[in-house]
């Protein structure tokens, strides 16, 4: 039975890729920040008749100990390891000129360093082995900047660039790196996201729309994380899979427009999609 490592399970899309993982026969290692979030994964799980081929740690990507307490409960030297799926991934609404840095840096530290953290541990396995597959679960955010997102796309082009970069040094170790990108979905980040609308923000017009608009769009047009899920499972039963998995009608068609439509007619379109018009400043 393969093994793979999977960050960020507690709900959404990790908690969706654990339970399609586990019922295609993988032995999962499903991984979460805080254990005490388990309960949903737990009822996930026992509902699909998965649980013997599931087990839950702890593990938070931007700490260090927590990655080497992690990994050394792979026991990588008596057990191979097939992947790694990095889910993990946080973001906060607001204009850029609004977040203070915590925010800004927090972002980073879990979706780019956090990835680029918990893969280095691993490499060195996934060479002995002459192989493995890096799965990262981006976003349709890394084809093109989306207002008051901004940390969050600079995170996800950040993570896509590496990983393009990365895969040119580890594809002679038989490692592939594969990039699953989403579009909008329904999953806990759009609740557990700080939104930041100080009263005195010269961008307060735009936050006030942004915020009833993008969440009555969520509402109204965002998939079930299960179609992720699938994705995930079809890219690491593929013999020869793909480097880029975009998931979604919007994601694939920001895939498509990626190089060949000009960036301020992307600009024009996302704000026509976001009712940009309607702003009253």
């Amino acid at each position: 039975m393969p093994r793979v490592l999977i960050t960020g399970t507690s709900s959404g899309f990790g908690l969706s890729i654990t339970v399609e993982l586990a019922k295609h026969g993988w032995d999962v290692v499903a991984t979460m920040r805080d254990l005490t979030k388990r309960a949903e994964l737990d009822r996930a799980v026992k509902a699909a008749g998965v649980s013997k081929n599931v087990s839950i740690s702890q593990l938070d990507v931007t700490d260090p100990q927590s990655i080497d307490r992690a990994v050394a409960d792979l026991d990588l030297a008596n057990r191979s390891l097939g992947a790694v799926v990095h889910n993990a991934g946080v973001a906060a609404g607001g204009a850029f000129e609004d977040l203070d840095e915590a925010n800004v840096r927090r972002i980073m530290e879990v979706n780019y360093f956090g990835v680029l953290a918990l893969t280095k541990r691993l490499l060195p396995t996934f060479r002995a082995q002459r192989r493995g597959r890096i799965v990262i679960i981006s976003s349709e955010s890394a084809f093109a900047g989306q207002p008051a997102n901004s940390p969050y796309c600079a995170s996800k082009w950040a993570v896509e660039g590496w990983a393009e970069a990365l895969a040119y040094e580890v594809e002679h170790f038989g490692i592939e790196i594969i990039l699953v990108e989403p579009g909008p979905y329904r999953t806990s980040i759009w609740d557990n996201s700080p939104r930041i609308l100080p009263k005195d923000s010269a961008y307060l017009p735009l936050l006030r729309h942004l915020d009833a608009t993008v969440d009555a769009l969520v509402a109204k047009t965002a998939g079930d994380p299960a179609d992720v899920g699938k994705a995930v499972a079809k890219a690491l039963g593929a013999r020869r899979p793909r480097f880029r998995y975009p998931v979604g009608p919007t994601a694939k068609f920001n895939h498509f427009a990626r190089g060949k439509v000009p960036s301020t007619l992307v600009r024009k379109m996302i704000g026509r999609y976001l009712a940009l018009q309607r702003v009253r400043w």
